[in-house]
């Protein structure tokens, strides 16, 4: 085992889950509710999966009066269509193989606090994660670095024995502010090139390559 790392903090969407289907057509649906026009293309959405509600609208310059309130409703359309997200490939193996070594492990994702523990109860998951955050009132979102300085100082475990994994630059720079190890996964929502911008320590196409960076 990597003696250094005892704690392993996973991004949702794009990491452990491959829920694009789930997000666009939520988000389409909630945005007819609102009368908006859609301007963006179902794969220029995806690409910016992980990013808040707030960045992707700015993006696509997509004027949504009251965001809190499309939001609560995106949230309700959101599980209409909760299957047709699934988890990658050898998604449980790897939670298995880092519970069975004594390894914290815990989600770190920008939705909020009731959604995620909404979708970690409907995939009967939680028993592989120590904690799972969600955006919660009064802490900033990824790329700051509060969320994941908040799991560590809950884990009793410090920011550089932990390796924060995700599929997005923000994951990256938040593992990189909070002094953790970071590893970005190829196979997200973002394309390889853009995650070496950000120089993380560890580049996987396969999140059973975990296994091998942890030595497990």
């Amino acid at each position: 085992m990597n003696n250094l790392i005892n704690s392993v903090v996973f991004d949702l969407d794009g990491t452990l889950m491959q829920s694009h289907g789930s997000i666009y057509k939520a988000t389409i649906k909630t945005l007819e509710e609102f009368n908006i026009d859609v301007n963006f293309t179902e794969q220029e959405f995806n690409g910016k999966i992980g990013a808040h509600f707030k960045d992707i609208f700015a993006e696509f310059q997509v004027a949504v009066d009251d965001l809190e309130y499309f939001i609560e409703r995106y949230k309700s359309y959101y599980f209409d269509f909760i299957d047709d997200s699934k988890f990658y490939p050898n998604v449980f193996e790897v939670l298995k193989k880092l519970n069975e070594n004594k390894i914290s492990v815990s989600i770190l994702t920008t939705k909020a606090q009731d959604q995620v523990d909404k979708i970690v109860e409907h995939f009967d998951i939680r028993h592989y994660f120590k904690i799972t955050m969600g955006r919660r009132p009064g802490m900033k979102i990824k790329p700051a670095p509060d969320m994941l300085q908040k799991i560590c100082a809950d884990l009793n475990i410090l920011p550089g024995n932990t390796l924060m994994v995700g599929d997005s630059e923000l994951d990256v720079l938040c593992g990189k502010s909070a002094g953790a190890k970071t590893c970005a996964v190829t196979y997200g929502y973002r394309n390889a090139d853009v995650l070496k911008k950000e120089n993380p320590d560890y580049l996987v196409s396969d999140i059973e390559e975990l296994t091998k960076i942890l030595n497990i």
